[in-house]
């Protein structure tokens, strides 16, 4: 199969196109042929080494784990998915090797869900990732309810732009830090826009006198502080972006996959709840061109990569 694969840590220039051996399904697994997958900031951090102490690197790796596509093998245990079911997956397993940028994945079931008939493959893989990290995120530790007031950071980006679709779902008040021009985009979204830079804290402050809820920090470094310092006297506080996130007194997140989760937001999507925003789309050859407009950060929505494939495989 063709696929993007790194064979060292380094920069996007160590990722190379070529040929690899078509991946093996297991008993719990399902073989996927991939139609979509999306590009993630964890994708490059991993790439970089960044993540090497919690993730060991089987080279090469194949990156990614966000996908969309077609069923085309179940494994022998399986029966929750059948030949030519569409499907959306977070497909991350303990270790880094075989992602979701190629022509199949074999992905195990615990990580999958139907694909929502209301999205594009393209839109549809960019849901699993930020989507479940959004949702889990927002449910399981900050416990947003209705009534409260919200503050999200990038709240035009991949995870933030679904952040503030689903706690507006839960009933909350957002506010949502973002560059000028999107807060249009912001404010279609639900939210309630405040630009980045010096006096964020005091912009935050005149929405929320009484400080937020809960604050969900995507960023770091300075949104961190700025998060930490407009709480409210019961606040909740949850970064997946810094562990400094601790001397704050607040939380450090990391997704996990949950076919479940994943079930719910597919629900969402198809009733028009939530609704994932391509920025860009590149073929899977042109990877590394994705990878490195991600890198810059300013991303509105998502970045996907579509595998181009033959319907009469």
């Amino acid at each position: 199969m063709k696929a993007i694969s790194y064979s060292r840590y380094g920069g996007a220039e160590v990722l190379e196109y070529g040929e690899l051996p078509d991946p093996k399904v297991g008993p719990d697994t399902v073989l996927v042929k991939v139609r979509a997958a999306a590009v993630n900031p964890v994708d490059w951090k991993a790439r970089e080494g960044l993540l090497r102490s919690g993730l060991e690197a089987v080279f090469p790796v194949i990156p990614g784990w966000d996908v969309s596509g077609v069923v085309v093998q179940p494994g022998i245990a399986v029966d929750e998915f059948a030949v030519g079911d569409e499907v959306i997956g977070y497909v991350r397993e303990d270790f880094l090797s075989r992602g979701t940028f190629a022509e199949y994945v074999a992905a195990p079931v615990r990580t999958l869900a139907r694909k929502p008939l209301s999205l594009s493959f393209e839109e549809a893989a960019g849901l699993p990732l930020a989507g479940l990290t959004a949702y889990q995120v927002l449910h399981r530790w900050l416990s947003v309810r209705e009534g409260d007031t919200v503050l999200v950071h990038a709240a035009a980006g991949g995870v933030g732009s679904l952040a503030v679709q689903l706690a507006r779902h839960a009933g909350a008040r957002v506010i949502g830090t973002a560059s000028e021009r999107n807060h249009d985009h912001v404010r279609q979204l639900g939210g309630e826009p405040v630009a980045y830079g010096e006096g964020l804290a005091d912009r935050i402050g005149a929405l929320a006198p009484d400080g937020v809820d809960a604050a969900f920090d995507t960023v770091g470094g300075e949104a961190l502080r700025v998060s930490a310092e407009v709480l409210g006297p019961e606040g909740r506080l949850v970064s997946v972006a810094d562990g400094e996130v601790f001397s704050y007194g607040g939380r450090y997140a990391f997704v996990r996959p949950d076919a479940k989760d994943l079930a719910h937001l597919a629900e969402l999507a198809e009733q028009g709840i939530v609704s994932v925003h391509i920025d860009r789309v590149f073929p899977l050859d042109r990877a590394a061109d994705a990878y490195r407009l991600n890198e810059e950060g300013r991303t509105r929505g998502k970045i996907v990569v579509s595998v181009p494939w033959d319907t009469d495989d």
